[in-house]
Order: structure tokens, then sequence, then C-alpha cells
């Protein structure tokens, strides 16, 4: 009995609020909060329902670039099967070994570096790419012809300007020759430095070596156009003209991932064994 005197009163208060005049304040904060509450909890419900497709979507947008980078994207394909011709391995930075502890086709290196187990903390130094964590295991894309190594495509990040820039960087099989560069996600100023996105500008980097002949990563983009006699000409890219700490942070999240800290390790097994 006392839950339905409850209901009756709550069922009062809800007459006697509805009844009042609209200009009254109680009504138009009662109208306003209960609205608020109703919108709140349609939004809500769809985050949720709607939470599986943004996700595929997202997996399907990082296959595209991962296709297109790697030189195998066509218009109008079907992302997954496209995508069949692309193995996915997760290497051990620090050894540059190939891992069997994790499925490549549901690890997440994003998740695993907020992860003190699996990731690693950069001092000053390291961090040169301004990540402060890095996952340990990191999930490398290859692409073979004739069962020969073809092509090894790298998830790449690193800071630049205003925002963390998200890529993937295509090397040929001497793993020291870059085959393609593609950034899919950055919050770079309009107009000036998300031309880190634009095809022209990243098509600059297709041929270019990586590495000096020591082995040191050395790619970089410098400020201003690059000296096509000039000796370092093989591993610059032209500056991105008002966004020089945007090409700074190009320069500093490849140089960190071709490094001893990222997939240099690895890359020099590749050199070695030939993939």
């Amino acid at each position: 009995m006392p839950h339905k005197a409850d209901d009756n009163g709550s069922m009062g208060f809800l007459a006697a609020t509805l009844a009042l005049p609209n200009e009254d304040p109680r009504k138009i904060v009662f109208v306003a909060v209960a609205l608020c509450l109703v919108c709140s909890v349609l939004v809500s419900t769809a985050a949720v329902a709607l939470k599986p497709l943004q996700l595929r979507n997202e997996t399907l947008a990082r296959k595209a670039e991962i296709l297109r980078v790697g030189g195998l994207y066509e218009q109008g394909g079907d992302i997954e099967t496209l995508f069949g011709q692309v193995e996915t391995r997760i290497v051990e930075l620090g050894t540059g070994e190939y891992s069997d502890r994790f499925d490549p086709a549901t690890f997440d290196d994003r998740d695993a570096a907020r992860d003190p187990a699996l990731s690693s903390d950069l001092d000053k130094g390291q961090d040169i790419a301004g990540i402060r964590r890095r996952s340990d295991f990191v999930p490398v894309y290859q692409i073979r012809e004739g069962g020969s190594l073809d092509t090894v495509i790298l998830p790449v990040h690193g800071y630049g300007l205003w925002s963390t820039m998200y890529g993937f960087l295509a090397m040929d099989s001497d793993a020291t020759t870059i085959k393609g560069l593609t950034f899919h996600e950055h919050g770079e100023t309009a107009g000036l430095g998300d031309q880190i996105a634009n095809p022209r500008w990243l098509s600059q980097f297709t041929g270019k070596s990586a590495f000096d002949d020591d082995g040191q990563p050395r790619i970089s983009v410098i400020k201003g156009l690059v000296d096509s006699q000039s000796p370092d000409a093989r591993f610059q890219v032209d500056g991105i003209a008002g966004a020089t700490l945007t090409s700074n942070g190009v320069t500093n999240l490849l140089q960190f991932w071709l490094g001893v800290d990222g997939f240099g390790p690895y890359l020099d097994k590749l050199r070695k064994s030939g993939g």
C-alpha cells in the first residue's frame, strides 16, 4: 500500500505541475529537466546500439588505408576481399621477432599501450615522437608476391602541432626504401598542417631511403624545398609551408618508429633474412 500511495503522490505532483500556467517558472524548469532526461536516454541508447557498427566502420577504414598505401586498393572493391591479400602478424618490438601471444585479427596496440604489462614508458630522450608510452607488441602487414615478401606496412604515430597523427608507412622488401606513407587520423590545422593527408605531398616519400649507409634513420621533412643536387636529397621531403611544427612531427615520428625503440630491430632482421 505505501508504494501505491507514493505512485498516487507522484502522479498528483505531475498532474499539478502540468496544470500550472506555461509561464510559471516551476513548470518551465520541470519541462526542461524532463526533456533533458528523455534526450539523454535516447542518445545513450543510440550510442550503445550503434557502437558495433562504428567499430566495424573504423576497422574497414583502417584496412582501406593499408590497402591504399600497399598499392592494393581498388575503387569500389570489397575491402574485406582485397584485404585477404594482406597477412597480419604481431611483432615484439624489443626483439624484432614475431609473436604468437595474440590474435592478429583482434589485437589492438592502442589498447595495449595503456596496459602497463604490455607497454613501456618512454623517457624524454627516447620519446622524440611525443607518445609517452609505446606498446611492446605492434601489428605489421605484409604483402607477398610469389611467396616472397614484397611490401611490409608499419603503423606509425606521433605528435604534431595539435594532435597525435596516425598513419601507415609502407616499406619495400629491402626494408630500407619507402614505398608510401599515409595518415588516416589527425587534428592538424586546416589548410596548413592537414596537408600531411594530401596525396600529392605524400607521394614525395615514394622511393626515398629511410636509412643512411650506417643503418640510421635519416628520412626527414625539411624546411623549404629539397635540393635535388644534394647528396642528402634521397632522405628528404619538401616541408609544408606554414606548418613547421607539423612537418617536424612527421620527421620525429618516422625516425622514432624506424629506430631502435620502434621497428628498427624488426627491419634489421628483415634485411638479413629477407622476410
